[in-house]
């Protein structure tokens, strides 16, 4: 049997809630600006309902991301959230992720993965 959750999806991202980890993957190709990044909180906020998760953000998909929106993200991008797991494969979101918690400084618990059960495992601790 499949476990059953909730979802959904917008132009930029998808994300659904599963045993108390809220999972959110950027599409492929993603570029993200300012306006796309208060867009994408915006839905996480509204789709969370008030209730504070864990985070397991897939962030392979993105392309770019420019500074006003790494700013953003640093700080409303982690509201609702107990902490946050970057998952990354490609040098480009490594990179990324890497350069947005060194110098954003995003305000709850935040670590960069490239290995998902690793992630989980990290996120347990705050579930």
């Amino acid at each position: 049997m499949i476990a059953s959750y909730e979802s959904f999806e917008n132009q930029n991202a998808r994300f659904w809630i599963e045993n108390g980890i809220l999972f959110f993957e950027y599409k492929a190709n993603t570029a993200i600006d300012l306006q796309v990044a208060m867009r994408v909180v915006a839905d996480r906020i509204a789709f969370q309902n008030d209730r504070y998760l864990c985070v397991f953000c897939d962030t392979r998909g993105i392309i770019s991301i420019d500074k006003a929106a790494r700013d953003y993200l640093a700080k409303s991008g982690s509201l609702l959230a107990k902490a946050v797991a970057l998952i990354g494969s490609e040098n480009v979101s490594i990179t990324m992720s890497t350069f947005y918690l060194e110098i954003s400084r995003p305000s709850v618990p935040t670590r960069i993965f490239t290995v998902e059960n690793e992630a989980l495992e990290y996120l347990k601790d705050f579930v």
